[in-house]
């Protein structure tokens, strides 16, 4: 009873002079946990201090105990390092921390979870690193502090059948999300029932569920969903059509791609080559809209920053190729897709043309990497990244490194690195490359820092400081920390002709958090 009128003393607080308690021990004790205890603490103060009023007739509520814990917490050292961090010391690194641990099954010092939480609720990107290594008592001071309410259900069940009638569009969301990975077909006819009711943008997040367990059998419904009212809708429904093989949609794409490409055949000294007669579409009709070819394609520009605006016939184009199954084409021409990316381009104007980068061959290249890309196409995505027909796109290559089985990015993020070094490209490509950055594509990179840093400062070598600067900025996150040595070891080369010159601030910045992140991995590792 004692323990009650302690948290009743601890909730009048602000109404009558009196110290604060010292509340007891939860039953079952705290195995000696003195942060949780504090944290208990810290709990019902923040209740005193909002205490304004006298309390309303009946018994007040007892806080509910921090639940035990299943996670034990990390090594002492990560914990301190943790600390470092979250008061500034190489900040940026704080994501690798909280994932890695999580990744080990170890969570956050309790202590440590206020500063944590505060930093999420200003952080959005932060929130699911924070979700996954913060553990139950993450939660349960979420339920105690609304700023911190994002941390509530974040990893949660979604909850049964009622959350699909009562609950928000994103909580009904997760719960149809799940309920695609374990039945698509009983997802796809919970939310039949309720289409004509909801408005356009909830049609168009729970359609978007339809990427997990997508099928056959869901085929009639997005057909359905071609005549929605909802733009973003009738897209969702377009692209997920394009992602489903065998569709009749696939069918509709096929053919009018097979009447823009055309394989023909000429004659060059005395052998037979075969190569592609290029016709962009003459007009757009209603047809294609429905199909999700819009008259005025997002895609005026050519992804990855090159080839400048595109005409409205070639958006088409590439359009009509990347909702096209790639299939077609291995059948179409009878050759394997590397042998296809690199058939000789033309149109009916003239003969192909002799250069891979010319305008109709970089529409049909643009055309079969979004292809390759929706379909997670790894042969297509292999030609087009080895067959050298891309030389303007390196950001389109880029986006096709992740439909590489893992075993191959590595080696072919490293050749594209080589390929774009001393140009502009290098961060473009970079940026699309996901840590950590290992094995040859870890040694490209420290050859490019290595080599960037020996340009700055020399004459003529300003214009690379800033690049070197972001790309460091980059590396610090990405490269694999076991890199310092490497790099220190190439800074610090100087040919003999050469005056000595100090190693940029940047390159000296990214060794230092190398080393840092270095030795928090070890310490998570203990």
């Amino acid at each position: 009873m004692s323990g009650w009128n302690e948290h009743v003393t601890a909730a009048l607080l602000g109404t009558e002079r009196r110290d604060p308690p010292v509340l007891p021990e939860a039953p079952g004790g705290r195995d000696g946990d003195k942060a949780g205890r504090l944290l208990d603490q810290a709990a019902v103060l923040t209740v005193a201090r909002r205490a304004g009023r006298l309390p309303g007739h009946g018994a007040p509520e007892l806080i509910a105990p921090a639940p035990a814990e299943d996670a034990p917490v990390v090594p002492p050292a990560a914990a301190a390092r943790l600390g470092l961090i979250l008061r500034g010391e190489h900040v940026q690194v704080l994501p690798e921390w909280l994932d890695a641990a999580a990744a080990r099954g170890l969570r956050v010092p309790p202590r440590l979870l206020p500063e944590l939480l505060e930093r999420g609720r200003g952080d959005r990107m932060l929130r699911p690193s924070i979700t996954r290594a913060a553990g139950r008592r993450g939660v349960w001071l979420a339920l105690r502090n609304t700023d911190w309410a994002y941390l509530v259900g974040a990893g949660d069940d979604p909850g049964g059948a009622e959350v699909w009638r009562t609950g928000t569009r994103n909580q009904r969301a997760a719960y149809l999300t799940g309920l695609r990975r374990t039945g698509p077909a009983a997802a796809r006819e919970a939310l039949r029932e309720t289409w004509a009711q909801e408005p356009a943008p909830d049609r168009a997040a729970f359609l978007a569920t339809f990427r997990a367990g997508l099928s056959p059998g869901d085929e009639e419904f997005l057909e359905a969903a071609l005549e929605d009212r909802g733009k973003d809708v009738r897209q969702l429904a377009a692209d997920l059509l394009a992602r489903l093989p065998g569709s009749a949609y696939g069918r509709r794409m096929a053919e009018r791609a097979r009447a823009c490409l055309t394989p023909r055949v000429r004659t060059v000294r005395g052998r037979e080559q075969t190569w592609i007669m290029v016709e962009p579409p003459k007009a757009h009709d209603e047809e294609m809209a429905r199909d999700g070819v819009p008259f005025h394609p997002s895609g005026s520009f050519a992804p990855g920053g090159g080839g400048g605006p595109v005409g409205t016939r070639a958006a088409w184009l590439r359009e009509i190729l990347a909702r096209t199954p790639l299939g077609t084409w291995t059948d179409l021409f009878g050759l394997p897709p590397m042998e296809i990316v690199c058939l000789p381009i033309g149109t009916a104007a003239g003969e192909p043309s002799p250069h891979h980068d010319a305008g109709d061959a970089r529409d049909v290249h643009i055309g079969w990497a979004r292809a390759a890309l929706k379909q997670h196409d790894t042969a297509w995505a292999r030609a087009l990244l080895k067959g050298g027909v891309m030389v303007d796109e390196p950001g389109a290559l880029a986006d096709l490194l992740a439909v590489l089985p893992a075993g191959e990015r590595d080696a072919a993020a490293a050749g594209l690195i080589r390929w774009v070094e001393g140009r502009s490209d290098m961060l473009l490509v970079l940026e699309r490359v996901p840590g950590p950055w290992a094995g040859d594509l870890a040694a490209a990179v420290v050859a490019t820092l290595a080599a960037s840093a020996g340009r700055s400062g020399a004459p003529g070598g300003r214009r690379d400081e800033h690049a070197l600067t972001q790309l460091c900025r980059l590396a610090e996150q990405r490269l694999d920390p076991s890199a310092a040595s490497r790099l220190e070891e190439l800074t610090a080369r100087r040919p003999p002709d050469e005056p000595e010159r100090p190693v940029p601030r940047a390159v000296t910045a990214l060794i230092a958090t190398l080393r840092f992140r270095e030795e928090m991995l070890k310490e998570l590792a203990q």
